[in-house]
């Protein structure tokens, strides 16, 4: 039976299925997940912003990166904690869509700008001399604009199409947030439409995307594999060790909670779960770590801030 008033339509966000004792005690660990994701990315930000050394193409995408990291944390983190803290699990259709909105735009933009650091690592492998006059500022700042343009325009007639729906009785989302196919699922209408059009702009951006890298890195790899001094030829692939591990963290739960929608009807509900915390968790968190330990001058000027700070600390006690 179709719900045909919206002003009133809810739906119920699912959380780890059978730990519903144990929830308070979840939303610590999700807690201490948000604060390191914030701190994270927060410190990549000022660091690259306040060392000189830094103002560079590879660290201006790697503050791209983080600010979508950390947009995609905020779009999260609302229905997570009402349901991990507060037990809440309903939420309001015009929130639900507002929530996917911004999940979806975040996603999009994460898988671009992975893709304009694979460009930036093959331009800097292939062509280092010119590195500097082809990643001008004004470029960098255009590639910035057509991420938020691309990413916001592909996404504004998605809630906008499913605002337009009517919802049956039976209102239970799969995941911890609202996302597009989920809630699809749930109209009581023909849905071929939202569904052709939720599968075009995910060809056209994560599809697209992904192949492009690997592309890239084909490119990178041939010429890498060109030059002559193997401790060079180790040096240059060892700049690209940090986006690889960001591209894995972001694309491979990706394509397994992909599968699992489309055709593991078999798998357990606490798996689908699982993956999209995977998905949509762990990069923020673990790419400002990754991109720390592998990036010597990010490295060198956090270590300096710290150690600044523990003798400032030691000096005030000694006073």
């Amino acid at each position: 039976m179709a719900h045909s008033n919206h002003s009133s339509t809810f739906f119920f966000l699912t959380g780890l299925p059978g730990l519903e004792a144990v929830y308070v005690w979840l939303s610590i660990p999700l807690c201490i997940m948000y604060i390191a994701s914030l701190a994270g990315n927060g410190l990549i930000l000022w660091v690259v912003k306040s060392e000189s050394s830094l103002h560079q193409p590879m660290y201006y995408f790697l503050s791209m990166l983080a600010v979508t990291d950390l947009g995609l944390s905020a779009s999260t983190l609302p229905t997570m904690l009402t349901i991990y803290m507060m037990g809440i699990r309903e939420v309001a259709l015009d929130m639900c869509l507002a929530q996917l909105f911004f999940i979806h735009t975040f996603s999009i933009m994460e898988s671009s700008v992975l893709l304009t650091m694979a460009f930036d690592r093959f331009v800097a492998i292939s062509s280092p001399l010119r590195y500097g006059t082809i990643l001008t500022n004004p470029r960098i700042a255009s590639l910035g604009l057509a991420i938020v343009v691309r990413s916001i325009g592909l996404h504004i007639p998605a809630p906008i199409m499913l605002k337009k729906l009517p919802y049956c009785q039976k209102r239970q989302l799969s995941h911890s947030y609202c996302l597009h196919p989920d809630v699809m699922k749930l109209a009581c209408t023909d849905t071929h439409i939202n569904s052709a059009y939720g599968l075009f702009v995910v060809l056209s951006t994560l599809g697209v995307d992904s192949v492009l890298i690997v592309l890239s890195y084909a490119l990178i790899l041939h010429t890498v594999l060109s030059i002559a001094s193997k401790t060079e030829r180790l040096k240059a692939l060892n700049t690209c060790v940090s986006h690889i591990c960001s591209v894995l963290l972001f694309y491979t739960p990706m394509i397994g909670l992909s599968m699992i929608h489309r055709f593991g009807k078999w798998a357990s509900p606490c798996s689908r779960v699982l993956l999209s915390y995977l998905h949509f968790l762990t990069p923020p968190v673990l790419n400002p770590v990754v991109y720390t330990i592998k990036t010597k001058q990010i490295r060198v000027k956090i270590l300096r801030i710290f150690r600044s700070g523990g003798a400032t600390i030691g000096d005030t006690q000694g006073h």
